[in-house]
C-alpha cells in the first residue's frame, strides 16, 4: 500500500499560498476518502475549511480534478450530482494525486480565486514527486 506524506504536501501548499500572499485551508484525503490531514492558514476565511474538505474529496471520489468534473457535469447535464456524496465541488482546486498508476490520495485547496487554489495544488503535487515522498 503506497503512502503519502500529507505533512510535506501542506508545508508545499502553504509555502506557495504565502508566496501568492493569500491564506487557504488544505485537506488530504486518501484513496478510500479518509481525511489524513488538514490546515487552515491564519486569515484564511473559515467558509474554505468546508470547501477545502469537499475539494479533496471529490478529487478522490471520481479521480478526477474537481475542475474536469465539473464540465463533465455540465457536458452531461448531470445536474445535482453535486448533491451526492455529502455535497461535491465542481470547480478548481481539487486534485486527485496518483502514483504508477494507481490513485492515492486528493488534495483540496480553498481561500483564493479558483485558479490559485488549482496552482497551489498542482504545486504541492509537483513538489511531491520531485522529492519521491511516497513511499510503498
Amino acid at each position: 500500500m503506497n503512502q503519502i506524506n500529507s505533512q510535506y504536501l501542506i508545508r508545499a501548499a502553504i509555502k506557495c499560498a504565502n508566496h501568492m500572499k493569500i491564506s487557504i485551508s488544505i485537506s488530504i484525503y486518501d484513496a478510500g476518502a479518509n481525511l489524513l490531514a488538514f490546515q487552515k492558514m491564519d486569515g484564511a476565511l473559515l467558509g474554505s475549511i468546508d470547501v477545502s474538505l469537499k475539494k479533496a474529496r471529490s478529487a478522490v471520489l471520481f479521480q478526477k480534478s474537481t475542475d474536469t468534473l465539473g464540465q463533465l457535469v455540465r457536458e452531461h447535464q448531470l445536474e445535482s450530482i453535486e448533491q451526492t456524496n455529502d455535497g461535491l465541488i465542481l470547480f478548481a482546486g481539487g486534485e486527485p494525486i496518483s502514483f504508477n498508476g494507481t490513485l492515492i490520495a486528493g488534495i483540496g485547496i480553498s481561500g483564493g480565486s479558483a485558479a490559485q487554489d488549482k496552482e497551489i495544488a498542482l504545486y504541492a503535487i509537483s513538489e511531491l514527486n520531485k522529492t519521491n515522498m511516497v513511499k510503498d
